[in-house]
C-alpha cells in the first residue's frame, strides 16, 4: 500500500533521502555530506554528478524494499545553485555554481551601474547581486567552453538543484518549479513563464532553461530503473519556501526564519505581489494550479556555515554543540561581537564586498566570547532583518524558527531577548524536508489542502519568550551597529 512520502532534500553541505508517513512522522533518513569546491576566494563549486549520484543512493538506503509503500517523491533544495548539463548526454558540462559564490560581483555592479536594478526589482522582486541563478548562467556561458558550445548546438540545459533531480530521476523532463524560479532574476513575478526581454537582458538562452510548472501536483514520474517503480513526483520546493510550508505559515503575514548555512526570513504576502522598499526581496512561495502566493524574504549568506568556520579554520571548538555551553559559561561576550560577512553581506545591507569582523578583543577574550559572540551573531543579523520588514510593512507577531542552529537553545532565547518576540521552535526542526512531504501529499492527493496538511502532519513545539531588559539590548545592538560600520 502506497503510504509513504519520499523527501530528497539536497541542500548545501550534504543531500538526504527521508521517508514519511502521511502523518508526518520521520520513518527513515539516509545522508551523504557533498564536497565543497573552493577554487579562488569567494567562489564555491559543487560536482553536479556527485549531488546526483548521493541523492540517489540516499533514496535506494531509505525505500529498500519498500518502494512500494512510496506514493509520491517531494524534492528541496539548495536555491540559486546552477547545473549546467548536456541534454543529448544528460551529463554536468561544469561545476555547478553554488548560491554562496560571488565571482560575478563585478558583473552586477555594471549592471547597476548602467541603471537596470529598479526594473529587475520591480519585475522580479530581487536584486542585482551575484547570490542568483541569471549572472551565475551568465559566466557560465562567458567562461566555459562547453556550455558555450552547448548553447551554440542548441543542447544546452540550465537549472536549478531541484531541476537537475528531476531531470535526473525521470530521464529527460527539464522543469522548474515556480518558487525556485523566481530566485534566478529571469522570471517576473507576474510572468508565468521565463521572459524573452529578462534572458536577453542577462545574456540566458531562454531555449536553455526549464519549463515552470507548479509546487504540487502531478509534475513528472521517476522512472522505475532508479528506486525499482515507477513513482510521481509531486512536489518541488526550494528549501526555505519548503521550509514556510513545513512551518505552516500559510496565512498572511505568519514568518519564519530557518537557521542553516545562513539564515533566511520569510513572510507570507498571500496573493499580492510583494514591492519591497528596504531591499528585501519579493519570491514566490508555492503555485498551486497557476496561482502563486507570494512572500517577502531576507537573506543572510552565513549563519551555521560561522559555526563550521570556527571548527574548522579555526580550530576553536571541536562540535557546533560545544557552543551553547560555551555561550552559557560566561556571563557576556566581554564586548567581542562578530560581524559574519565571510561572504559578504546579505539582506539588508546587499555587499558583495564585506568581508568579516570581529572586534572587541582584548587579552580576556577567548574561545567562550568568541563562540558566544557567533551566536550572538545570529540575533544581531535577525534583527536588521526584522528592522526592514516593519519598514516594509511586515511586522513580526511572532516568529517561527528551524533549522540545525535553532537545536540550540541559548541561541533561541537569544533571539527572543534581542527581538523582543515571542519565538516558536517544533519539536521536529527539519522542516524544509517536512515542507516537501507536505506538498507532495497535497500534490499526489494523499491529503487535500495544504493547511490540513501542515495541520496533520506538523508536530508540538517550544516557546521562548523575552526576558532580556531594555538597555541590555539596546548596548547590545549599539556595539553590533559599530562592529557592522567596519564591515
Amino acid at each position: 500500500m502506497a503510504d509513504c512520502i519520499l523527501v530528497l532534500d539536497a541542500g548545501t553541505t550534504s543531500t538526504r533521502a527521508m521517508m514519511f508517513a502521511a502523518d508526518g512522522t520521520m520513518e527513515a533518513v539516509a545522508q551523504q555530506a557533498l564536497t565543497q569546491h573552493y577554487p579562488r576566494p569567494g567562489w564555491v563549486e559543487h560536482d553536479a554528478a556527485e549531488i546526483w549520484d548521493k541523492t540517489l543512493a540516499c533514496a535506494r538506503e531509505v525505500t529498500g524494499d519498500d518502494v512500494g509503500r512510496i506514493g509520491a517523491i517531494g524534492i528541496t533544495n539548495q536555491r540559486e545553485t546552477v547545473v549546467a548539463w548536456d541534454r543529448e548526454t544528460g551529463e554536468p558540462l561544469a561545476r555547478a555554481i553554488v548560491w554562496q559564490d560571488r565571482r560575478t560581483a563585478g558583473f552586477c555592479a555594471d549592471m547597476k551601474q548602467y541603471g537596470h536594478e529598479p526594473e529587475v526589482q520591480r519585475r522580479t522582486g530581487l536584486l542585482l547581486d551575484p547570490y542568483f541563478s541569471g549572472t551565475k548562467m551568465r559566466w557560465m556561458l562567458d567562461h566555459d567552453e562547453g556550455v558555450r558550445s552547448a548553447a551554440q548546438t542548441g543542447t544546452l540545459a540550465f537549472g536549478t538543484v531541484e531541476s537537475w533531480l528531476a531531470y535526473k530521476l525521470s530521464g529527460g523532463a527539464h522543469l522548474s518549479d515556480a518558487s525556485n524560479a523566481s530566485r534566478t532574476l529571469l522570471l517576473p513575478l507576474d510572468g508565468a513563464q521565463f521572459d524573452e526581454d529578462l534572458c536577453e537582458l542577462f545574456g540566458v538562452p531562454r531555449a536553455a532553461l526549464p519549463e515552470v510548472v507548479d509546487t504540487h501536483g502531478q509534475l513528472a514520474t521517476c522512472d522505475a530503473q532508479w528506486l525499482g517503480a515507477a513513482v510521481p513526483i509531486c512536489g518541488l520546493a526550494g528549501d526555505q519556501q519548503s521550509a514556510t510550508i513545513g512551518q505552516g505559515c500559510l496565512g498572511f503575514g505568519e514568518t519564519k526564519a530557518t537557521y542553516g548555512t545562513g539564515a533566511f526570513v520569510l513572510t507570507n504576502m498571500g496573493q499580492e505581489i510583494p514591492r519591497s522598499e528596504h531591499r528585501l526581496l519579493g519570491t514566490v512561495l508555492y503555485q498551486q494550479d497557476g496561482v502563486r502566493t507570494y512572500a517577502i524574504e531576507g537573506s543572510c549568506f552565513v549563519a551555521g556555515s560561522l559555526i563550521q568556520y570556527l571548527r574548522d579554520q579555526l580550530g576553536l571548538i571541536g562540535s557546533a554543540a560545544e557552543t551553547e555551553d560555551l555561550a552559557r559559561s560566561i556571563e557576556d561576550s566581554g564586548e567581542v561581537v562578530i560581524v559574519p560577512a565571510l561572504a559578504g553581506l546579505g539582506a539588508p545591507h546587499w555587499n558583495p564586498d564585506a568581508r568579516g569582523v570581529i572586534s572587541g578583543l582584548s587579552f580576556a577574550s577567548g574561545r567562550a566570547q568568541i563562540a558566544r559572540a557567533a551566536l550572538e551573531a545570529m540575533a544581531h543579523q535577525t534583527h536588521d532583518l526584522a528592522s526592514a520588514f516593519a519598514a516594509d510593512g511586515a511586522p513580526w507577531c511572532r516568529l517561527h524558527i528551524d533549522g540545525g542552529m535553532s537545536a540550540n537553545d541559548w541561541m533561541a532565547q537569544d533571539l527572543a531577548d534581542i527581538l523582543d518576540l515571542e519565538v516558536e521552535r517544533p519539536d521536529f526542526v527539519e522542516t524544509t524536508a517536512l515542507g516537501a512531504a507536505i506538498l507532495a501529499a497535497v500534490g499526489s492527493g494523499m491529503q487535500d489542502s495544504l493547511e490540513r496538511a501542515a495541520q496533520a502532519m506538523r508536530g508540538g513545539g517550544k516557546t521562548f519568550n523575552p526576558q532580556m531588559t531594555g538597555d541590555v539590548r539596546e548596548a547590545r545592538l549599539a556595539r553590533y551597529a559599530r562592529a557592522l560600520t567596519a564591515a
